[in-house]
């Protein structure tokens, strides 16, 4: 019995990391792949799609993408490509002005949400709480007609500033569950001393709170600006215009009824993926504290 105990105990780290090192494969190698069909032309790309590696290495398609080469088009094997592959760079900045805008909006409305339902003792706050996180677990497809009315009224449509309103709407749930549970981990007798000396329950929230939450922000932060960076349906369904289309779109645009631009589509998703990865890279240790966040305490 204890050898099979001891047994257990030495086989679980070797299990453990053999299971790590597949989670980790399975989630890498696509991204290998991408790389590698973003690195060669069309035209060897489709000859011969079962060849692991390049037969040969240019950068052309991100030159394309990037600066907007269209002197090296027939260099890359495309003859007729859309004008929108020529407008990266702009749908590049506006997934960046819609992730930081969006994630600025829900940090600042979701603290003051959060603090709210974790400090007032009223009865309404934790049962707002856990409605407005059920509000998401409506499947996003049976609000796109709705929100698509409410922004054509509002005259918000291939905007950005629609696309901003309907994001900061749909994540704000994210982002008060997060900080809720930061915000009530602290304890209240900091506050409660900042008011004796004189602090108004703001002042409380604006010296006290918000910096000792500064995990909590940054991991609420980094996380929301994954998720509205990657975002698609929203912005597929608010813009149809190229002005307000950002990454996703484009690259969900690459693919046409005629033909689909494989190896441009991996070199736009090689440069759209790169924001999220620097940030999950940099804020990591927050990010996997904010997505286990509420796990212990509620």
């Amino acid at each position: 019995m204890r050898n099979s105990r001891r047994l257990n105990l030495r086989l679980r780290p070797v299990v453990m990391s053999l299971a790590n090192i597949l989670v980790t494969l399975f989630l890498v190698t696509p991204l290998v792949f991408t790389f590698l069909a973003a690195i060669q032309t069309e035209k060897s790309l489709v000859e011969d799609y079962t060849r692991l590696l390049p037969s040969e290495v240019t950068t052309q398609n991100l030159e394309v993408l990037l600066f907007g080469r269209a002197d090296i088009l027939k260099d890359t094997g495309f003859y007729h490509l859309p004008k929108i592959v020529f407008q990266f760079m702009h749908s590049f900045r506006n997934s960046l002005i819609i992730a930081f805008t969006t994630t600025l909006l829900n940090l600042v409305i979701g603290s003051m949400a959060a603090y709210a339902i974790a400090r007032l003792p009223a009865r309404w706050t934790k049962g707002f709480m856990y409605a407005n996180l059920a509000s998401r677990m409506v499947p996003l497809m049976v609000l796109m007609i709705p929100l698509f009315v409410i922004m054509r009224h509002l005259k918000l449509l291939n905007t950005l500033t629609g696309i901003i309103v309907a994001l900061t709407g749909f994540l704000l749930p994210y982002t008060i569950w997060i900080l809720y549970s930061f915000f009530i981990s602290l304890p209240a007798e900091l506050e409660d001393a900042a008011r004796v000396d004189g602090c108004s329950r703001f002042g409380t929230f604006l010296r006290i709170i918000l910096p000792l939450s500064a995990p909590g922000i940054a991991a609420a932060g980094a996380i929301v600006f994954i998720l509205s960076w990657n975002e698609f349906f929203i912005p597929f369904v608010i813009s149809s215009k190229p002005d307000a289309m950002p990454v996703p779109v484009l690259i969900a645009s690459l693919i046409s009824d005629w033909h689909v631009y494989y190896t441009l589509a991996s070199a736009a998703v090689l440069l759209g993926v790169l924001p999220s990865v620097v940030l999950a890279l940099l804020l990591q240790r927050y990010v996997v504290r904010g997505l286990t966040a509420g796990a212990l305490k509620g």
